[in-house]
């Protein structure tokens, strides 16, 4: 009955399944924590675009070198889409016409050899133009 009741080894299991456990726990942060990055990418990426569009008021080279230059240093993006309200004929915006850009970009997670798990990133930003064409 003393044998039954003798404890002496349970503790190295609670600690063998808490060190198992927090290992799991810390490698699932670690895939999922790049797809925190890349959304603040994403944001900053935009902004920086947009801030472009804004000061040159058209969407032209200087702009499309901006990008290019992003992509390269923070985030190689999927996609860029413009929303901006043209003057006829041309790539020029008005003085305080909006301009909008979506930027997008599929993240993987795996976990383990468990897969991977494609996670689609967005964002958005928006600003009105500096720049008074004649």
């Amino acid at each position: 009955m003393k044998i039954l009741k003798n404890k002496k080894g349970q503790g190295y299991i609670d600690v063998a399944v808490m060190v198992l456990v927090f290992a799991l726990v810390m490698a699932f942060a670690l895939s999922v924590f790049p797809v925190f990055v890349a959304k603040s990418n994403l944001n900053k990426f935009a902004s920086e675009v947009v801030r472009e569009a804004e000061t040159t008021g058209q969407i032209g080279s200087s702009v499309q070198d901006r990008i290019n230059k992003l992509k390269k240093d923070l985030e190689n993006v999927d996609s860029v889409d413009w929303k901006v309200n043209y003057i006829y004929g041309t790539n020029k915006i008005q003085l305080g016409d909006p301009i909008e850009v979506t930027v997008k970009k599929n993240v993987n997670i795996g976990f383990f050899k468990f897969g991977s798990f494609p996670i689609p990133l967005q964002s958005k930003d928006s600003g009105f133009s500096e720049v008074y064409w004649k």
